[in-house]
């Protein structure tokens, strides 16, 4: 397994070994001690899978007062993955990642609790996974707004496909002044 530490605090890359031949491949998608050891030590307590369409864009999602952890990882498919530093009292405030994970590359990205989070799909239909430390609340989600300038984010699809509650989300100002 191959870690890759990010500019964010506590954000990881994981890249799993692959064994391969030509009948097909494996791969280890979680093992708790070997995680504990890259310092992922929380509890996952809840597994969402989602599949999407080509240029859907989900997020950029957190819980509130039950901020989860997430281990994401796409398992068909091509995503462009997005995460965000939404806390202001950190040195990395507004400052994000972007990595692409799919279904070729098998990569994993950890992402702890406190930030927030998105993706938007790069191949004809992905299938997302999603490990997380907390469970959903939908009274406690909120979304920063996926295009919001002050963290100028470069998504690869120009106009994406958006749920309602995603064309509405705050700005990192809003969600700042409403702390």
């Amino acid at each position: 397994m191959n870690v890759i530490e990010t500019a964010l605090p506590g954000v990881l890359i994981i890249e799993p070994a692959i064994f391969g031949d030509d009948r097909g491949f494996f791969k280890e998608t979680f093992q708790a001690q070997r995680y504990r050891e890259l310092g992922i030590s929380q509890d996952f307590v809840q597994d969402n899978y989602s599949r999407s369409s080509y240029g859907v864009l989900r997020g950029l999602h957190f819980q509130q007062q039950y901020p989860q952890g997430k281990l994401v990882s796409c398992t068909h498919g091509s995503v462009f993955d997005v995460i965000v530093d939404i806390d202001p009292g950190s040195a990395t405030f507004t400052q994000h990642v972007s990595i692409e994970i799919s279904g070729e590359n098998h990569r994993q990205v950890y992402i702890p609790p406190g930030y927030a989070h998105g993706f938007c799909v790069l191949s004809d239909t992905a299938d997302f996974m999603y490990k997380c430390t907390d469970y959903y609340r939908p009274d406690d989600e909120a979304g920063i707004l996926w295009n919001d300038p002050q963290i100028d984010i470069a998504w690869p699809i120009i106009h994406p496909t958006l749920s309602p509650k995603d064309t509405v989300n705050m700005t990192l100002d809003a969600y700042q002044a409403s702390l």
